[in-house]
């Protein structure tokens, strides 16, 4: 009498909803994916270039000489008591990582398509590296501050305990536009070419250059929605010590946060089984 052979298991295949945002436990059995892509993206940037990690300190460094030279010492424009370069510095600090992540998110499906095409893992982690390798960039920049505000004898105050929600608002804000954006330049190439443009426009939106005190108050609690805004002028707050910290504007500026952030991933989660088609 011959052994009768186990059944084989059966693997059911079921559509997921596209009304949730992750898989988390999808993400969590791949997070060490994650963790390799984020440090490919950061080794890969400085890989073979004579300066390094210099670059991280480079980009705002230049920017900050320029706009002292600008706006500093030939507009006039106020820096709220401090020296306009390391007024301008400390705001660059986090614009330069919301530029360069927004950037790297949006572009980021299309110059993965040779990977996800052929390989399944959560799609969400390419637009979601760029966000997680700048802050390479960010720390590296945060020393370059560090050591101006040694140089200019500033001291920052107790707001600085608030700088991880600063940061965690900033993160927020570009993972969510990122994953909408890299969602949509996938299908409209042309969103690609005119993130340049759009770069430019958010920066001098931002008070990267000059001071939200010269702002009206009546405009003040609209202008909070654009989350940066409260960052920026928060990070100031927090490490020079250029006034309270701005709540009212980190509030409204960390609801337009969490909003954007759902809107992206849900807007992610719902196109992402188009990429392979569209790429």
């Amino acid at each position: 009498m011959t052994a009768r052979l186990p059944e084989p298991p059966v693997v059911v295949i079921e559509s997921t909803s596209t009304w949730t945002l992750f898989d988390w436990r999808e993400c969590l059995e791949y997070r060490d994916l994650l963790y390799f892509l984020v440090l490919r993206d950061v080794t890969v940037l400085y890989k073979q270039t004579v300066l390094g990690i210099a670059w991280a300190v480079l980009n705002p460094f230049f920017s900050m000489v320029v706009f002292t030279v600008i706006f500093g010492m030939l507009l006039k424009v106020p820096s709220d008591g401090k020296p306009y370069a390391i007024f301008s510095f400390a705001a660059l600090l986090p614009w330069t990582y919301f530029s360069q992540s927004l950037t790297g998110a949006t572009s980021s499906l299309i110059a993965g398509t040779g990977l996800f095409t052929k390989v399944y893992f959560p799609r969400v982690f390419i637009p979601l590296v760029p966000i997680f390798s700048k802050l390479v960039d960010f720390g590296i920049a945060f020393i370059m501050l560090a050591l101006m505000m040694v140089y200019f004898k500033v001291v920052p105050s107790w707001n600085v305990l608030f700088l991880p929600m600063l940061i965690a608002v900033m993160m927020l804000t570009s993972a969510g536009l990122g994953m909408f954006l890299s969602a949509l330049a996938i299908q409209y190439r042309d969103v690609r070419h005119a993130m340049n443009f759009m770069v430019q426009i958010l920066m001098y939106a931002a008070p990267v250059v000059w001071p939200v005190s010269k702002l009206p108050h009546a405009y003040r609690i609209w202008y909070g929605l654009y989350p940066m805004a409260g960052v920026i002028e928060g990070f100031r707050s927090a490490l020079l010590g250029t006034g309270p910290m701005p709540w009212d504007l980190i509030a409204m500026g960390s609801i337009t946060a969490v909003v954007s952030f759902l809107f992206g991933a849900l807007y992610f989660r719902r196109t992402e089984r188009f990429f392979a088609d569209v790429a």
